[in-house]
């Protein structure tokens, strides 16, 4: 069976219409997450504790999409032959 793995993660934003955070030392690594249920469930969590502030945005990043377990190697392992 494949692990599916999630990060939550979120921070303040310059513009509340675009994804660049005010300070990226300051985002908020909530947890790894071994499902999409889970993670949504963390996501809301801080989403909804921090809705009063209009630039503040939580993320789910789908870290099994980053790897292709079943290629020989990555574009970063290429990196450092």
């Amino acid at each position: 069976m494949t692990q599916r793995l999630h990060l939550v993660f979120g921070g303040e934003l310059v513009d509340p219409s675009r994804t660049v955070f005010k300070n990226v030392d300051d985002i908020h690594m909530v947890g790894m997450y071994p499902d999409y249920a889970s993670a949504y469930d963390a996501w809301k969590a801080e989403a909804q504790r921090t809705v009063d502030n209009a630039h503040m945005r939580y993320f789910i990043a789908h870290i099994h999409r980053l790897r292709d377990e079943e290629a020989e190697a990555g574009p970063t392992e290429e990196l450092g032959s």
